[in-house]
């Protein structure tokens, strides 16, 4: 994995650990103002309902990342495309397929789009 691929890879990683998608503060470092992300449930979510609904989730999530990939768009934009295996409460799963689009800030990089697709 290239050094890109693993920054990138890091960052994905680190926003589906239940530690973080329970913290508030840490989920607003990671999520631009103006984040968006269609759901694979067909939702479209917005930062703030994003924040509302990941810290007051109880349900015990597991996800298992493969195939990731990192390109960079431009100096301040990266695309990552992946695919999830997300295990809900050891009972439900359900394998998507994922892309973000990240840009870079004055602080760090946030994430600005999300899309996840189920698939089999």
């Amino acid at each position: 994995m290239n050094e890109l691929t693993q920054k990138f890879y890091n960052l994905e990683t680190m926003l589906l650990k239940p530690e973080v998608r329970s913290s508030r503060e840490e989920l607003d470092k990671l999520l631009a103002d103006d984040f968006i992300e269609f759901g694979s449930s067909g939702s479209v979510y917005r930062k703030p309902n994003t924040l509302a609904n990941l810290t007051t989730n109880t349900d015990k999530v597991v996800y298992e990342v493969s195939d990731f990939e990192a390109k960079e768009l431009s100096e301040n934009f990266v695309l990552t495309t992946f695919k999830t295996k997300r295990t809900i409460n050891d009972i439900d799963v359900v394998v998507s397929l994922r892309s973000s689009i990240w840009k870079k800030t004055d602080e760090n990089w946030q994430i600005f789009f999300h899309q996840g697709t189920p698939t089999k």
